[in-house]
């Protein structure tokens, strides 16, 4: 049987087929090109008229007449109207042409390098979330990381922003050790350098990990919104606390949550002990407690250990009874604080049995700041003198019913000098600078909730009041408005804050130092005309309280 040949335009017109299909390629790519703006606005038309129809079905029976009337009265009003027709179509052709843009695919997947980088997680877990016995372990080497992660986010670097992640049930989650072994994983293993929230599900066996934005580090002192009473330690993260205060961020307006700490009678936490490495803020933090506190009329003593005069703008201001930076001086202070903690328990005391309240100068705050005394106990010791920290111990175990404060701000190479009544008696506790977590545990009594950081600005750290929850903490800039090296907003800021200047008077009679507490009495009242026959009782003769102490000198009120 002979075999038919080819048709010529399949053996011989292979090229003109190509030619052809190319140019039948291209007409259709230029009539989409011409047609796409039809095309467009039908595709608007259809998505109109199917929003359209649900409408009309999604419509009760009941107002459909009322809601066609309605309709057919707005057609009438467009068409009586003038050029209403030609309106009303524009109208339409640029509704439908919104409607029917092309629109950017929604991403609704991880990319390649997100994947992988969820799979080395899933398998770093493998050890810790997994054990033989488990029949149909959640992590296993080469499983699915889509069951036991349900929620990721990125940034644009291709880092891990948040994760949610579900474990077993068997998992030790209750012991702070397997907690810390997870934390530190997920820290390494998530990129440095960022601080990570970890929210701890015991009862739905779920871990949420997420990136803490940092702290703002340009909030410079300021009369805060606060009672008296209430001192604001710094900032923290808007979920920590129920509270916010308004605030000037480089001249900007904002509203910032507070750690606030609450002194006086009623305060569970009457004393503040701030920890921190050289340069961690904690200086900063005391000049921040002393200028709310003379804010709200309190009395201020401070005894600087370092000696580097950063308190020395505080010195012969309004309401600042001494600053001291000598053992000496310390010593004398501090055993003037202790006599006057007495004076006031024991003038309360008998105010209250005379059924009288309190005198005034026995409820006016005094705040005895001390910063680095390790030093000055030191000093004391190398020259056969007593440790001025051992005349703390009546403000601290008196000092709320006393109106006292103590506030002591030590670093981590001296804590095992300072005493017993101070490590019993602060209960708030501040943490500044860089530290490890231990550290930040043993200072605190709880590990913080967040992963601190290597390198950490000045006044970042973590504060604990009592036995509440652990906050991260951004302290007020306040720096020495004398140190030239400090921004020169935040100097002229402290500056504007600072108490007027006492004028020292030129001769004083008798000067009384803080070593010789005064003995302050009322001025005798004047007898009425009807009570000039009666004796006056000696009860009567004082009104306030006073103590009957040798070579204590007697004060009258209106004496300088």
């Amino acid at each position: 049987m002979v075999r038919r040949p080819l048709p010529r335009i399949l053996s011989s017109g292979t090229v003109s087929l190509t030619r052809g299909r190319d140019f039948a390629r291209t007409a259709a790519d230029s009539a989409t090109d011409v047609l796409h703006p039809l095309l467009v606005i039908g595709r608007g038309l259809r998505i109109l008229a199917s929003a359209g129809r649900r409408k009309w079905c999604d419509t009760p029976k009941d107002k459909r007449g009322p809601a066609l009337f309605l309709g057919v009265a707005c057609v009438l009003v467009v068409a009586l109207v003038p050029y209403g027709p030609l309106a009303a179509l524009i109208t339409l052709m640029a509704a439908a042409a919104w409607q029917g843009r092309d629109r950017t695919p929604v991403k609704t997947g991880p990319s390649d390098a997100e994947t992988e980088r969820l799979g080395s997680l899933y398998e770093a877990l493998v050890p810790y979330f997994s054990v033989p016995e488990d029949p149909s372990p959640l992590f296993a080497h080469g499983g699915d990381w889509d069951k036991a992660f349900s929620g990721y986010e990125f940034d644009e670097a291709g880092r891990v922003t948040r994760l949610h992640i579900r474990y077993p049930a068997y998992f030790t989650d209750g012991e702070a050790a397997s907690r810390a072994r997870i934390e530190a994983l997920l820290h390494a293993k998530s990129g440095r350098g960022r601080e990570y929230l970890f929210d701890w599900d015991e009862e739905g066996n779920q871990l949420d990990l997420s990136v803490l934005a940092a702290l703002p580090t340009g909030i410079a002192a300021q009369p805060f919104v606060t009672s008296p009473g209430e001192t604001v330690l710094g900032f923290t993260d808007a979920g920590g606390v129920q509270r916010t205060l308004p605030v000037l961020e480089a001249d900007q307006p904002r509203d910032m949550p507070p750690v606030i700490w609450r002194t006086g009678s009623r305060s569970a936490e009457p004393h503040l002990l701030a920890v921190g490495q050289p340069g961690s803020g904690t200086s900063t933090l005391l000049r921040s407690v002393a200028l709310q506190a003379l804010r709200h009329g309190g009395d201020v003593l401070i005894v600087e250990g370092g000696g580097s005069g950063e308190y020395s703008c505080l010195s012969g201001r309004a309401g600042v009874l001494a600053v001291e930076c000598g053992p000496a001086g310390a010593l004398a202070t501090l055993e003037w604080a202790a006599r006057e903690t007495e004076r006031r328990l024991i003038a309360t005391h008998r105010a209250r049995e005379a059924g009288r309240p309190a005198p005034e100068d026995t409820r006016r705050p005094l705040w005895i700041l001390l910063d680095r005394p390790s030093v000055l106990g030191h000093l004391a010791a190398a020259e056969g003198a007593p440790d001025p920290l051992a005349q703390l111990q009546v403000p601290l175990r008196h000092g709320r019913a006393a109106h006292v404060t103590v506030v002591v701000a030590e670093q981590f190479d001296h804590l095992e000098l300072l005493h017993d009544a101070v490590w019993q008696h602060t209960r708030a506790r501040v943490v500044l600078g860089s530290a490890s977590i231990q550290q930040i545990a043993d200072v605190l009594g709880l590990p913080p909730h967040t992963t601190p950081t290597a390198v950490a600005p000045p006044g970042r750290g973590y504060a604990r009041l009592g036995t509440g929850p652990v906050h991260r903490l951004q302290v007020p800039a306040t720096p020495d408005p004398y140190d030239e090296a400090a921004h020169p907003a935040h100097r002229q800021a402290v500056l504007e804050l600072l108490p007027e200047r006492q004028a020292r008077p030129k001769t004083v009679a008798d000067h009384v130092t803080p070593t010789k507490p005064l003995r302050i009495l009322q001025p005798v009242q004047p007898l009425q005309p009807s009570q000039a026959v009666q004796p006056v009782h000696p009860p009567a003769q004082a009104q306030g309280p006073s103590i009957d102490a040798p070579g204590v000198p007697e004060v009258p009120v209106d004496a300088p």
